[in-house]
């Protein structure tokens, strides 16, 4: 078996619901039916866990792209901020996203290479949800969802990988062509529509209806640890290549200009830590726990810059602070 820690950053497990006697939010007119279903979805989770409410025309532009940034909410429930909200568990690991696409988007996502937790984290509260309100299910289809290709189990099963040696060596597009064969999709950091940034995609499934939660959870478990065996081949090319001098050279340039810039915007981050951490998976750069460069990555967005200053920063001076804060952090955790 392949060794998945520094190809695999982390995992999510999302369930798609609705609500039965209700429209689906994209026809959801009445605002004192949108309350409605955010009061009962939150009071059907207050015995569960401290889930924090989040009324999304209640919070800044600021905080809302600081959840976004962070995976918990999705750019869909930002686009009916009148009639949506988000419940998040202490650990923000668990997100509910109330009238999105579909009434409910549930979602778990773990660090790391973990399937089944997040399915049991994500299928447990699904099911305490279910005891105090009933969802929309039909005997042949299952699950009703706003859209056909979430009808069924509404399971979508995502890990987000780190394929530096695929991308560079050119055969992430017969990668994604034989993924897609088995039902599966890659997309980007963001999900659909977005690109892959820092080498980083996200595995997934595509089909949920007529397979079961189970079958669904094995199919990317065994795809994703096939995929992470191609990458550790890839990365054994890498260093053998012609141009593997090139390569480290990039490498420990990268962490050169990532701890003693004066500035650096967020793309040249995503760049140079995204060559750092392949140089760190080549054995050219030594730290203990390379998942410290994915977390440097995602505290050092925009809105999260901004609510560590606690003040709003000029784009400049949040270049300034990311260049700071990123050479002091790497110098600590590189040896």
């Amino acid at each position: 078996m392949a060794d998945t820690a520094n190809t695999v950053i982390s995992t999510r497990v999302r369930l798609a619901r609705n609500l039965e006697g209700y429209p689906f939010p994209s026809h959801l007119k009445d605002e004192r039916q949108a309350k409605e279903i955010i009061r009962m979805v939150s009071s059907g989770l207050s015995r569960l866990d401290e889930f924090k409410l989040c009324y999304m025309d209640a919070v800044s532009d600021a905080e809302a792209l600081a959840l976004q940034e962070n995976h918990l909410i999705s750019p869909n429930l930002l686009r009916n901020r009148k009639h949506s909200a988000v419940l998040l568990n202490r650990e923000e690991n668990v997100s509910i996203m109330i009238n999105e696409e579909d009434h409910l988007r549930e979602q778990c996502i773990v660090k790391g290479f973990d399937l089944k937790l997040a399915y049991e984290t994500m299928s447990e509260i699904d099911n305490r949800i279910s005891n105090s309100m009933k969802f929309a299910y039909d005997e042949q289809l299952g699950f009703l969802t706003a859209c056909p290709t979430n009808l069924g189990t509404g399971l979508r099963a995502s890990v987000m990988v780190f394929l530096p040696a695929l991308t560079i060596n050119g055969l992430m597009p017969r990668v994604i062509k034989s993924i897609s064969r088995l039902g599966l999709t890659v997309r980007g950091i963001y999900g659909e529509g977005s690109r892959a940034e820092g080498y980083v995609y996200q595995i997934s499934n595509e089909v949920t209806l007529g397979e079961s939660e189970g079958f669904i959870i094995s199919q990317v478990q065994e795809v994703v640890e096939k995929v992470c065996a191609l990458e550790e081949v890839q990365r054994e090319n890498l260093k053998n290549c012609a141009s593997a001098l090139e390569i480290e050279d990039d490498c420990l340039r990268s962490y050169g200009i990532l701890t003693n810039c004066a500035k650096l915007s967020t793309d040249e981050l995503i760049r140079y830590s995204a060559s750092l951490k392949l140089g760190a998976c080549l054995g050219y750069i030594k730290i203990d726990d390379i998942s410290l460069i994915d977390e440097l990555s995602v505290k050092m967005r925009p809105s999260n810059i901004n609510a560590s200053a606690q003040r709003e920063l000029t784009p400049v001076e949040r270049d300034v602070y990311r260049a700071q804060y990123t050479a002091k952090y790497l110098k600590k955790i590189i040896k």
